[in-house]
């Protein structure tokens, strides 16, 4: 059974830096396309980047130069490095996990089968 499950969420000032872990396991691909995306209140659920089974990774214009996504294979943990936030990055970030190829499809893409729970970032001014 296929779990994903984030943590790392919290609140920061802006400028600062918050680092999301999304756990991905229980799929017969192991090395599965991760995505991060987010949620703001009252908004449209939006990709944030997403890392292949090589480790190639796409952003969101939004977030280039900031956040940096990453994988530890062994672990089997996606990473959202998230630095210089700002108050618009606010929202529910939820990781998500792609078919069995391993490849990404576009960052805005909100074709996943699979979803974690999400974790809630705030970040004040």
């Amino acid at each position: 059974q296929v779990h994903l499950e984030e943590s790392g969420g919290g609140s920061a000032q802006a400028g600062g830096s918050l680092r999301l872990s999304c756990e991905h396991g229980g799929y017969r691909n192991e090395l599965p396309c991760v995505a991060w995306f987010r949620q703001g209140s009252g908004q449209a659920r939006e990709g944030v980047a997403n890392i292949d089974r090589g480790g190639m990774s796409r952003y969101a214009d939004s977030v280039k130069g900031r956040f940096t996504i990453s994988r530890d294979n062994a672990k089997k943990i996606v990473y959202l490095q998230m630095n210089s936030l700002k108050p618009e990055d606010t929202g529910v970030y939820y990781c998500a996990q792609y078919g069995a190829s391993g490849f990404c499809p576009d960052v805005q893409s909100l074709n996943y089968p699979f979803w974690g729970q999400g974790t809630q970032v705030t970040v004040s001014s």
